[in-house]
């Protein structure tokens, strides 16, 4: 007998393939078909969204890496759609985004009336995150523009120039915040702790921004199903205030406050519950701002938080929270700040005044006060007969550094004097870094090269410095403070920080069974 042939194949018939493949199709449609329906039916993580940065068109995938619950399968590979960083002169430094992805359930429409009215919401919110998504579209081929003006038309500005990360991206951004942007205002809570907030003083961006929401002449909206975001309208500085046991160093008052306030409006409306508050934001210009937030979780960890104390060592995520310039206005009016001599008559290199407040200022202080050096002024206090904002606006550059807290009005106010800005910080996020190039108009001088401050500022020429100059003025309109709101200032800068974080995440209707 020959030996079987192993290179031959065996031969079956024809009703064997058959047999075998509906047996297979009965094995592996049946399967298909389970695997489906608990993708679309079971617990659907949150995923990361990856649209375009303002500084770079490049892909990447990045998570948040403090999340309990994230995971890094982003639905697209673009880079981040916001773009800031711990060390913001590290350019094209990407974040991730942060998205509330929960399935739409299928509704039973038989079943009462109660049914229709949760359709018709859910259709609202599918219609806004249709909107969003043409925006992110629309941002993202602006993006592409790597000119220095934006090539969009303004009867106001047209953003240029290098204190932009991009100056067309920001331009269409913004033009897309004016035609879609709306803020639903909770109206839980009473005054002077809620819908109030000071005007004056040191304090005066927290109350001012919650004035003008409460004015509703911008953004506000009284329909809270057409709104994008939901402002919780708490006053941290009034919460100190009233409720601080400065005897005992307690603020667990504090907190029970922001704990019982989000209890009510999550009981009341279905918005917080829908995306565990992604979508809500507080704001506070309070030193105490994120320490009052860390009462409620979800606060924390995934609202927007606006915060002048943008530190990033103390829970400041710049993928979701926006840093908040701290403005002082002693008298609340921008008056007699703006402006200043030209760079020519300006005869101090450089200059700070402020008292003992926190180690940098220590440092700063016990290096420069006692040198009595004509080029580096630094003064704990005054001299009798001294006007502060005459020396600012006689000064080259103005040192900002940071307190007890990262953030300082000083940067505002040397802004305000035209006068460059010395950012002396650890961990601090400057406002609107997204958005603007802070390293086109500002220096930064690490803690450790305090001793080497007038090195620094000596070596920098002078056909750079007068660039840097005629920066500073160009960026002054965004930090501008004015009594009714003007397009492009402060005001509606922060709206602008409020927006792209919205952009950056996709929310979705809960069960409501």
């Amino acid at each position: 007998m020959a030996p079987p042939n192993h290179d031959e194949r065996p031969h079956y018939p024809s009703s064997f393939w058959f047999s075998s493949l509906n047996l297979v199709l009965l094995l592996v449609v049946p399967l298909v078909m389970f695997l489906l329906v608990v993708s679309t039916l079971g617990p659907h993580q949150p995923s990361s969204f990856y649209p375009i940065s303002f500084a770079s068109y490049r892909s990447s995938l990045v998570q948040d890496p403090t999340s309990d619950n994230s995971i890094v399968n982003g639905s697209s590979t673009d880079s981040s759609f916001l773009e800031a960083e711990t060390d913001f002169f590290a350019s094209n430094t990407p974040f991730s985004d942060a998205i509330i992805d929960k399935e739409t359930p299928q509704l039973d429409m038989s079943k009462n009336k109660e049914s229709e009215v949760t359709v018709k919401r859910n259709s609202k919110l599918e219609r806004i995150e249709a909107k969003l998504a043409r925006v992110r579209s629309v941002i993202k081929q602006a993006a592409l523009v790597r000119n220095l003006t934006s090539t969009h038309q303004d009867p106001d500005c047209v953003p240029q120039g290098p204190i932009y990360r991009n100056a067309n991206a920001f331009h269409r951004s913004y033009l897309e915040m004016e035609k879609l942007f709306k803020i639903y205002v909770y109206k839980e809570g009473e005054p002077p702790i809620f819908h109030n907030g000071p005007c004056r003083s040191i304090y005066s961006s927290e109350g001012r921004f919650i004035h003008e929401l409460e004015k509703g002449e911008f953004y506000r909206t009284q329909d809270p199903d057409e709104a994008l975001v939901y402002f919780l309208p708490f006053s941290v500085v009034m919460l100190v205030h009233y409720l601080y046991e400065p005897e005992t160093s307690n603020t667990d008052a504090i907190g029970r406050a922001v704990v019982d306030y989000v209890d009510v409006i999550a009981g009341k409306h279905p918005y917080w519950n829908r995306s565990l508050g992604a979508d809500h934001f507080m704001l506070s210009c309070h030193d105490w701002g994120p320490r009052a937030s860390s009462y409620v979780p979800n606060l924390f960890h995934k609202s927007i938080r606006v915060l002048c104390n943008a530190n990033t060592s103390e829970g400041f995520k710049p993928y979701k929270d926006a840093s908040f310039p701290e403005i002082n206005l002693l008298t609340g009016e921008v008056e007699g700040l703006l402006g200043g001599p030209s760079p020519s008559r300006r005869s101090i290199l450089a200059f700070f005044a402020g008292r003992l407040h926190g180690y940098i200022r220590y440092l700063l202080l016990n290096e420069w006060k006692d040198k009595q050096d004509p080029d580096v002024q630094v003064f704990d206090q005054l001299p009798r007969g001294v006007s502060y904002t005459s020396k600012l606006m006689n000064s080259r550059f103005c040192l900002c550094p940071s307190g007890y807290e990262v953030a300082s009005p000083r940067i505002v106010e040397a802004i305000y004097a035209e006068c460059v800005p010395v950012l002396i910080s650890d961990n601090y996020v400057p406002p609107f870094s997204d958005v603007l190039n802070w390293k086109a108009f500002s220096i930064q001088v690490a803690v450790k090269d305090i001793p080497n401050i007038k090195n620094i500022l000596m070596s920098v020429s002078q056909r750079q410095y007068l660039r840097m100059q005629r920066r500073v003025k160009q960026v002054q309109r965004h930090f501008v403070v004015n009594a009714t709101p003007k397009r492009y200032d402060v005001f509606h800068m922060i709206n602008h920080s409020i927006w792209l974080r919205r952009l950056n995440i996709r929310i979705r209707d809960l069960d409501p069974s």
